[in-house]
C-alpha cells in the first residue's frame, strides 16, 4: 500500500468491528473514518440489498451531501453494476459513463466495492470524489479489505 493511511484505517476498523455488536454502528464508524483520513473521499456510504427485495439496494449510513438515490435497482447505476457483476467498479470520469446516476454535479469519479457474506453479495461501499480519477489500485485493495471486515461482521449476526 502507498503512503496513504490505509493501514491505520484498517486497524481502527478491525478494532471497532471486534468490539461493537451493532452492524449499523460499524457502518457509521467506517463512513466517518474514511473521509476523515482520505479528504478526496467526498461522499462515503453503504448501500445494502433489501432483505425483502434482492433486486433493490437501500441507502444505509453515509457521510456527505444528501442523495435522492435512497433505493437503487441492481439493474441501474454504477452501484447496481457492482452488485450485478459481483466486482469492484472504478469510474475515473462519471460523466463519461452512461451508467452513472447523477447525485452531485461536483462528483467526478466513483468507486463501488461489493460486500460479501456467506459467499453472496449483501451490499456495497460507495465512494464519490470531486477529483477525476481519484481512486487507485491501492484504494481498491484498501476498500476491498474494509468490505471483507464488514462481510465477516455480517456473518456473525
Amino acid at each position: 500500500m502507498s503512503d496513504k493511511p490505509f493501514t491505520q484505517i484498517l486497524s481502527e476498523v478491525s478494532r471497532f468491528a471486534a468490539t461493537t455488536t451493532d452492524f449499523a454502528s460499524l457502518q457509521e464508524f467506517i463512513v466517518r473514518i474514511i473521509p476523515e483520513h482520505l479528504p478526496y473521499c467526498n461522499w462515503t456510504g453503504f448501500y445494502m440489498l433489501d432483505p425483502h427485495d434482492p433486486e433493490m439496494l437501500v441507502l444505509g449510513p453515509f457521510q456527505g451531501a444528501p442523495t435522492e438515490h435512497v433505493r437503487i435497482p441492481i439493474s441501474q447505476g454504477i452501484c447496481g453494476a457492482a452488485v450485478a457483476q459481483n466486482e469492484t467498479v472504478i469510474v475515473d470520469d462519471v460523466h463519461s459513463d452512461p451508467r452513472y446516476l447523477a447525485c452531485s454535479i461536483e462528483t467526478k469519479s466513483e468507486i463501488v466495492v461489493p460486500i460479501r457474506a456467506r459467499g453472496e453479495v449483501i451490499g456495497e461501499i460507495d465512494i464519490d470524489s470531486h477529483q477525476p480519477a481519484a481512486f487507485t489500485k491501492e484504494d481498491r485493495e484498501f476498500l476491498e479489505k474494509c468490505a471483507a471486515i464488514v462481510g465477516a461482521f455480517a456473518e456473525r449476526e
